[in-house]
């Protein structure tokens, strides 16, 4: 009798402790797919996808993105502001007000991409970086069919900051960029990111 009372006594706190895990701030870990396009303007976490271009820093380029059949579409002119780069980013939110998540449990991003035209990088934006120097590789998804890339984190890199390792518990978003020197175009089409 007193056994199966403190084996209930012990599963009442577990449950009670489990229920109660977020007003301690353990959460749910960031799932494997954060975007597979099944919606028109939300991730798989609810969050809308962001583009931002060079035109806040005197460029001017452009894109128009589409989202059918389980793809995004992407596809634009860049028109780099003068001795800088030109760009436009897709960025996935991985929180809704931009604070920071552990991505620890997961090796790297992983994309089903078909690039198409013009360069393209993916960066993994944490918290600790106030530069905008984020940990980024470019990438390599040409041809007329879709690539699946796994990026490990461990390969990413700054461009001319210090050489940081890239702390995955501090991660606020995932970006795919179209970049360029010169002005021209670019397009590609993204059927899922997410880690593995």
């Amino acid at each position: 009798m007193q056994l199966a009372h403190s084996r209930r006594s012990v599963r009442n706190l577990l449950t009670l402790a489990m229920a109660m895990m977020p007003l301690f701030g353990i959460a749910n870990p960031v799932p494997e797919i954060i975007d597979d396009f099944s919606d028109e303007n939300l991730n798989q976490l609810g969050f809308p996808r962001m583009v931002i271009e060079d035109t806040a820093v005197g460029g001017k380029s452009t894109y128009i993105q589409t989202v059918a059949s389980g793809a995004i579409s992407m596809k634009g002119d860049l028109v780099p502001p003068r001795g800088q780069p030109g760009w436009v980013s897709l960025v996935f939110p991985l929180s809704p007000d931009g604070s920071p998540v552990d991505l620890s449990a997961y090796e790297g991003v992983r994309l089903r991409i078909r690039g198409q035209q013009g360069m393209l990088s993916l960066s993994v934006n944490s918290t600790e970086v106030v530069n905008y120097d984020y940990h980024a590789a470019l990438l390599e998804a040409g041809g007329v069919k879709y690539s699946e890339l796994k990026i490990p984190f461990k390969s990413l890199k700054r461009a001319w900051s210090e050489a940081t390792s890239l702390n995955t518990q501090t991660i606020a978003s995932i970006s795919l960029t179209a970049v360029g020197i010169q002005p021209g175009a670019f397009a590609y089409e993204l059927g899922e990111i997410g880690f593995y």
